[in-house]
């Protein structure tokens, strides 16, 4: 199995699940800053020109949520609750990481995806802080023990764990949210987090 990923960007939340796992796995560095998922040989994997994309028996898979709930049915079992409501629960956190908070995030370095105007961009990176931390005061209400729903991670938590480390260049004061602190705290003493962090892939 391999993961086209990079270093800085929510295929952190794969990698990390991956490492947690313990199942073999392959991760293909896209080289983001040097400009490879705009090309036309990475575009001949994944046409939206994003990480991460994880390379199955039957072909490429895109989309993180989707490449989570895939190896959870798969290669990497257990991070799913049994009971319906609890399933959707963890559901509605990782659509809301997906559909707001990375969105949030990527005003401050996509600002393009929306506008062209530099006072547009301006303002829209200028309110990156204010919208994580609302976000984060979001998410602080939810979680409810070591992670977001008691003392076994699921999904939710890896895909959350990766835009936590964001956090601090969007200018989010992590110190007012003593449960979120706790949860990132925990997530780094994870095996799936060391052993990303040591293969350089969390940097």
């Amino acid at each position: 199995m391999k993961l086209y990923c990079a270093p800085r960007t929510i295929s952190i939340a794969v990698t990390t699940l991956l490492y947690e796992s313990g199942i073999h796995w392959e991760p293909i560095r896209v080289d983001i800053a040097g400009g490879e998922q705009t090309r036309p040989d990475y575009h001949a994997i994944n046409p939206k020109g994003r990480v991460p994309v994880l390379m199955t028996p039957e072909g490429a898979l895109t989309e993180t949520g989707a490449i989570l709930e895939y190896l959870a049915e798969t290669a990497a079992p257990g991070y799913v609750p049994a009971d319906p409501l609890a399933r959707a629960r963890m559901r509605e956190v990782m659509f809301y990481l997906a559909s707001t908070m990375h969105v949030n995030h990527a005003h401050k370095m996509r600002g393009r995806r929306w506008a062209n105007e530099e006072a547009s961009l301006a303002d829209m990176t200028a309110k990156v802080p204010q919208t994580m931390t609302a976000s984060c005061a979001y998410i602080e209400s939810l979680i409810v023990g070591r992670y977001l729903f008691g003392a076994d991670p699921t999904l939710a938590d890896f895909y959350l764990y990766a835009i936590c480390t964001w956090l601090e260049g969007d200018g989010v004061n992590v110190s007012q949210f003593p449960k979120l602190s706790a949860f990132i705290e925990a997530m780094e003493a994870t095996s799936g987090v060391r052993q990303a962090r040591a293969a350089g892939l969390i940097i």
